[in-house]
């Protein structure tokens, strides 16, 4: 299942972020990579201890707490703090890989905690017409095939999807990116809960709290009651 979740960042927001990663210093992205990802892995990435790190992710996540169609969709138990990137000149390219099931938090208030990658995200934080490619492609039967967001907006995937960043060849592409565990592991399940209380939603704006609302609304949260794990 993608989602595409628009306007995550405000235009403030957003504008302070491409600031401060304008301003960046940069390391080899292959650094955070496992074994058989750093092979195909050619950009460049916002060291964890860089000044402006801290604050760029509480940036990040501030936005995604706000953003209900992100908590519908990926029920986040645990959001890994997100990372940055940077595709250009040289390092402009990453290869079909899968990324790492269990991820280790190595700094912050969570140091030490691991994390159950269910789902990942990307956060795009360019112009899509100040570079050209640098689509995000994922492997399967999704669409769109090829993945080109707004600046602002964000893409939420399955973790276990083979993917890539297609090479940039003019520009640079800056993102933000970062893994979910979510309360319900289970991909089909997680999705039926997506579609109820999308369908919830839409019953809603037509009805108000009918009862069948209601009726719906206590299906759905007995079946997270079920399936979730806290």
């Amino acid at each position: 299942m993608l989602v595409h979740l628009p306007h995550v960042l405000t235009a403030d927001e957003l504008a302070r972020a491409q600031a401060a990663l304008q301003a960046a210093d940069w390391t080899d992205g292959r650094a955070t990579a496992g074994p058989q990802a750093a092979s195909v892995k050619r950009n460049q990435q916002l060291p964890a201890g860089h000044p402006a790190t801290a604050a760029l992710q509480a940036l990040v996540l501030g936005a995604l707490d706000r953003h209900a169609l992100f908590f519908s969709a990926a029920l986040p138990k645990r959001v890994l703090p997100p990372a940055f990137n940077r595709y250009a000149g040289a390092a402009n390219h990453y290869g079909n890989h899968v990324d790492q099931a269990v991820r280790h938090i190595a700094s912050g208030p969570q140091a030490g905690q691991r994390v159950r990658s269910d789902l990942s995200c990307t956060l795009f934080l360019s112009d899509p017409a100040s570079y050209d490619g640098g689509e995000l492609v994922i492997d399967g039967d999704f669409q769109p095939p090829r993945i080109k967001l707004a600046a602002g907006d964000a893409i939420l995937y399955p973790a276990t999807s083979v993917h890539r960043v297609e090479p940039v060849t003019r520009g640079a592409r800056l993102a933000s990116f970062f893994w979910i565990e979510s309360l319900v592991r289970c991909t089909a399940q997680r999705r039926l809960l997506f579609d109820m209380d999308t369908a919830l939603q839409r019953l809603r704006q037509r009805d108000g709290e009918s009862a069948e609302a209601v009726a719906l609304t206590g299906t759905y949260h007995n079946l997270l009651r079920l399936w979730a794990d806290t």
